[in-house]
């Protein structure tokens, strides 16, 4: 019998038992594919982080990043939650991580306050936004429990968009947002009805106000049924924003998790660059628990 150690963390928050819930397996060498995402379930947070040693030196970890049915590409929270662990075990080099993932190169600055200790961090999304196809309203509408009138499209209609793993971005009215609920018979149809989805539909919905935004992801497809704070969902919106209010640059705060009793804070800054545009976004990270798998 081998022993996995991990730890687990809030992320997107300064206070235990808020933020979005994160297990970290420091060192999953040994694991299969199959116990990675056997270990993702078991957990049943929203996702799962293994670290394993890079294929290149010149980085820091390989991480592999599961939710509860499959493996992610890139995702926000597990990476700012990673590398909050690893700097904490002294893993950063002069406050930088660099992960390899399947999205791409993600690099992460740790954040620490006056006496040294890690507070958070801000990770850089791998890729420049692409968009894919736009979705019907009144399908976006069913899928989040709310009227099609509710669905905002003057700055845009409902559509898939990705700094490296896809979501459908949505605007709502503001107080639509509190009261939807994902409808998973809605989800089925509208994902099976649009095949160029490749089976992901994660929909993040978002109420704005100026700068400041409330949103809320649903993924019940994948086994999330809600998540209290979606970074690179946060990211890409942000990106979205700035290509289409205009600019090179733009800050968001994003809250996320109100509904679920779970508050998060996401800080997203997007830029206008030579291939596009491209998001970071960081925030806070509280040390919750440390364990063993045995296996």
């Amino acid at each position: 019998m081998a022993s996995f150690p991990y730890e687990t963390v809030d992320v997107f928050t300064d206070r235990p038992f808020g933020g979005n819930q994160l297990a970290v397996f420091t060192d999953a060498r040994g694991l299969s594919d199959a116990q990675m995402q056997s270990l993702a379930a078991e957990m049943n947070y929203s996702e799962t982080t293994f670290v394993l040693p890079p294929d290149d030196p010149a980085n820091d970890a390989r991480v592999r990043i599961f939710h509860r049915t499959a493996e992610m590409p890139f995702a926000g929270h597990p990476n700012v939650g990673t590398a909050c662990v690893l700097a904490r075990h002294g893993r950063d080099r002069n406050g930088v991580l660099r992960f390899e993932q399947m999205a791409g190169l993600v690099e992460i600055a740790v954040e620490r306050d006056a006496a040294g200790a890690v507070t958070g961090a801000v990770i850089a999304a791998p890729q420049a936004l692409s968009l894919g196809i736009e979705l019907p309203v009144e399908g976006i509408a069913a899928c989040a429990g709310v009227s099609a009138s509710d669905i905002v499209t003057s700055g845009h209609t409902p559509v898939q968009a990705s700094l490296g793993v896809k979501f459908v971005l949505a605007q709502v009215a503001p107080a639509a947002l509190a009261g939807a609920t994902p409808d998973i018979a809605a989800f089925r149809k509208l994902e099976g009805q649009n095949p160029e989805l490749q089976g992901r539909l994660s929909l993040f919905l978002y109420a704005r106000d100026g700068n400041a935004i409330r949103a809320r992801m649903f993924a019940p497809l994948a086994g999330t049924w809600e998540d209290p704070a979606t970074g690179s969902a946060s990211a890409t919106l942000g990106a979205l924003l700035l290509s289409l209010d205009g600019g090179d640059e733009a800050a968001y705060s994003i809250t996320q998790g109100v509904e679920m009793g779970r508050p998060s804070r996401l800080n997203v800054t997007s830029r206008r660059v030579a291939d596009g545009f491209r998001s970071r976004v960081g925030g806070g990270c509280v040390p919750m628990f440390r364990g063993e798998a045995l296996l």
